[in-house]
């Protein structure tokens, strides 16, 4: 289990590295990278929602974009999301209809989470594909970038 930490840990510092990419642009610091079975990277995205107006732009959904524009179709099977915040419904939905089987993740969305706190759409019995689900991966790092976001725009 400590080798698969240690990946996971390795993982995240692309997806922390697409986070800090999301400031450039005025979004909220959130990062994804799309992992294929072998781990070479298939999908990358940080939130894009100031920099493009679109709503749906999350960090997650445009990496699941990207990785199935890679592979060449929707079902991302063998493959990780790997992402700095608990995913939102949204981006669980996208998750689940994707196929993606694991998710790791930083920091807990205890406002909008939909991967264990607030909502748990990824392990949902009901829904027709389970995710395995890989919590507070370098936590502390990803909730520091969101504070210290968040803190420099309520002090502007």
């Amino acid at each position: 289990m400590e080798s698969l930490s240690r990946t996971h840990e390795a993982w995240m510092d692309l997806a922390l590295a697409e986070a800090r990419r999301a400031l450039e642009t005025g979004d909220v610091p959130i990062g994804a990278v799309v992992l294929g079975p072998d781990g070479e990277v298939l999908g990358t995205g940080r939130n894009e929602r100031e920099a493009t107006g679109d709503p749906t732009a999350h960090a997650e959904v445009l990496a699941i974009r990207d990785a199935a524009a890679k592979v060449g179709e929707w079902r991302l099977a063998g493959c990780t999301l790997v992402v700095t915040l608990e995913p939102c419904a949204m981006c669980a939905g996208a998750i689940v209809l994707a196929r993606v089987p694991r998710v790791v993740f930083g920091a807990w969305d205890e406002k909008a989470g939909a991967s264990g706190s607030v909502f748990d759409i990824l392990r949902e019995r009901r829904l027709n594909h389970w995710v395995e689900v890989f919590p507070g991966v370098r936590e502390e790092e990803a909730a520091r970038l969101l504070r210290d976001f968040f803190g420099s725009k309520r002090n502007s």
